[in-house]
């Protein structure tokens, strides 16, 4: 699975993104996805994923009530709906897809798209 994410941008502090990751390749809807990020000086760290299912969903906690996982299989997208977004949700975030298809949390991600910046200015 090759992904590809973008979305990211400047935006104030309580706005609102939405970031979206296309993904190519066959059995797109059989694989459990990720959204991590990485901010300057940090390493990177989970921030929500979703099973192939769409039937669960997991989140840290720093983005929990936040931010909304979801997907559409019809579109071989994931998207990463952030709401009331905090100067510390300043970071690259990556898409990712599960090694393993039909698999069960916890997930081991091994394909990942490049990322895309979000900025968020207090």
């Amino acid at each position: 699975v090759q992904l590809q994410a973008f979305g990211g941008g400047l935006v104030q502090a309580g706005g609102s993104l939405r970031l979206s990751c296309a993904a190519s390749g066959r059995f797109f809807s059989s694989y459990a996805m990720g959204w991590f990020r990485q901010a300057p000086g940090k390493e990177r760290e989970f921030v929500a994923a979703i099973s192939w299912s769409s039937e669960s969903t997991y989140y840290a906690d720093s983005v929990k009530g936040r931010f909304t996982i979801s997907r559409d299989n019809a579109k071989n997208t994931v998207y990463l709906q952030m709401n009331s977004l905090k100067p510390e949700d300043t970071a690259v975030y990556y898409c990712a897809a599960d090694t393993f298809r039909y698999s069960h949390y916890p997930y081991r991600f091994g394909s990942w798209g490049q990322g895309t910046l979000v900025t968020v200015s207090s």
